[in-house]
């Protein structure tokens, strides 16, 4: 995991809920949790196929988080900043993101 990404992402992941009752596993940090996410998604493999024992977290864990994150909109809110960085960087190339006006209407449904 690039330290630079980390970075961003450690801005908009929300804080790890508090077990009331204690006890439990240790619960994985979250970096190790990203990198495992992220080779889930860039390898192609399932998330059942995750090294765990090279990665550190379960394919299970993997996914709860994911999910967790998901509601959190966490990928989205990552997404804009990463955007807002290389920008502010000018290593964005908007030539190839043209979006023209288009105006559409609306369907009427039965009334």
């Amino acid at each position: 995991m690039p330290d630079e990404l980390w970075e961003l992402f450690q801005r908009v992941v929300p804080e790890a809920p508090i077990r009331p009752q204690g006890g439990g596993r240790r619960r994985h940090g979250d970096r190790e949790v990203l990198a495992a996410i992220v080779f889930v998604a860039t390898s192609g493999c399932t998330r059942q196929q995750l090294p765990s024992a090279s990665l550190g977290p379960s394919g299970a864990t993997a996914h709860r988080r994911f999910a967790e994150w998901s509601k959190a909109r966490v990928w989205a809110k990552l997404h804009r900043l990463v955007l807002d960085e290389l920008g502010a960087r000018g290593e964005l190339d908007w030539s190839r993101c043209a979006i023209d006006s288009v105006n559409m209407r609306a369907l009427k449904r039965g009334s």
